[in-house]
């Protein structure tokens, strides 16, 4: 999940973005859009940088192994015809 930093620093981004007309909002509306933020990331069930990379560890070893087992199925038919 994404850290409470990164939040922070989106919502900050967005106050900012906000017309100089509607700032008067303050502090409540940087902690809206941190709330906004939260629930939205919250619903996409994302995964941390570490776990994508496990995965694609064990993807690639998953990848070498059935060409490994490809070659020897080709090889198995070759000597059985």
């Amino acid at each position: 999940m994404i850290d409470s930093k990164t939040i922070d620093d989106l919502a900050k981004k967005l106050s900012e973005l906000v017309p100089d007309a509607l700032k008067n909002a303050g502090d409540d509306l940087g902690k809206q859009f941190k709330q906004a933020l939260q629930s939205g990331l919250a619903k996409m069930d994302l995964v941390t940088r570490e776990e994508f990379d496990a995965q694609t560890k064990v993807l690639e070893r998953t990848r070498e192994k059935l060409e490994q087992l490809e070659k020897l199925v080709q090889q198995l038919e070759k000597e059985s015809t």
